[in-house]
């Protein structure tokens, strides 16, 4: 059974008034109401995606195509030749890489059950949630269950920076991305679902670890020719937000509640995870 909080419904923020990535459409800070609802307690985990999939016979989509998206220095040296992603060559299309052989069939490391469910599709994400009786939560949602109560701050846990060094909130890169990793969380890849410690509402890793498919389709609003040609090609592009292992302040800065990207519905990779929300009165 998954274990799930309750989110109190109110006044609730979203965005922010000192963007760190403009381009992305994370301001302005927005004031609306939220109704109450139930959010699981952490992300989706092999264990519980393993349940869904002996239950129904799913198969996803990455298991489909036949390979998936691996950080490299996850692989091990027995990997065959990888195909590297041009403008991103740390990340590697690696044959047989999914959900239940998230490094794909060379490694011989079993999947850990208690790890966030990974190589996961919008698509797959989506599927799940109509087994499990809920759905992917809408942004809004997101960030008011990320703050935890705690209003207008940065991070789940208020504004302190992560240092690398002994502030160690959540599971991002420690060190020079992507070429040194210090791993000074203790984490090189994804750490266990419950794991560092919860918001205010109870809430487990709301920012890095693995990102979380939202349900809403990824919008920027802006006038500015710049930001419309830099998003052209996004399209049909779902909304994910927290972050993930892979992020750092001096690269990839959106382990922030207010920081968001776009991903197209049929991607999947190895930090791409999910969880959802349910009805206020609902229980498992």
């Amino acid at each position: 059974m998954a274990e799930t909080v309750h989110v109190p419904g109110g006044r609730s923020l979203r965005g922010t008034d000192t963007p760190i990535i403009a381009v992305d459409g994370e301001g302005p800070l927005q004031r609306t109401i939220v109704k109450a609802f139930r959010m699981d307690v952490a992300t989706v985990t092999n264990r519980r995606f393993a349940r869904f999939v002996e239950n129904t016979g799913y198969v996803t989509e990455a298991e489909n195509l036949g390979d998936s998206l691996v950080f490299e220095a996850l692989l091990s040296k027995e990997v065959p030749p990888t195909k590297a992603v041009a403008a991103a060559p740390w990340w590697r299309q690696v044959q047989g890489a999914c959900w239940h052989r998230p490094l794909g069939p060379f490694c011989d490391e079993d999947t850990d059950p208690e790890h966030p469910v990974v190589h996961v599709t919008w698509n797959d994400a989506v599927a799940f949630a109509r087994w499990a009786g809920g759905r992917l939560p809408a942004e809004t949602e997101w960030e008011h269950a990320a703050r935890g109560g705690l209003g207008d701050v940065r991070y789940p846990w208020g504004n302190q920076d992560p240092d690398d060094i002994e502030f160690l909130p959540c599971n991002i890169w420690q060190g020079e991305f992507p070429r040194l990793n210090t791993i000074a969380d203790g984490f090189m890849g994804t750490a266990p679902a419950r794991s560092f410690q919860p918001n205010g509402f109870g809430l487990f890793n709301m920012v890095g670890n693995v990102w979380q498919w939202t349900k809403d389709p990824f919008k920027v609003r802006s006038l500015k020719k710049s930001v419309i040609a830099f998003h052209a090609r996004k399209t049909g592009f779902k909304l994910s937000k927290g972050g993930s292992f892979l992020c750092h302040a001096s690269y990839c800065f959106r382990y922030r509640i207010a920081a968001r990207t776009g991903t197209s519905p049929d991607s999947s990779m190895s930090h791409m995870g999910f969880r959802l929300v349910y009805p206020a009165e609902h229980t498992l």
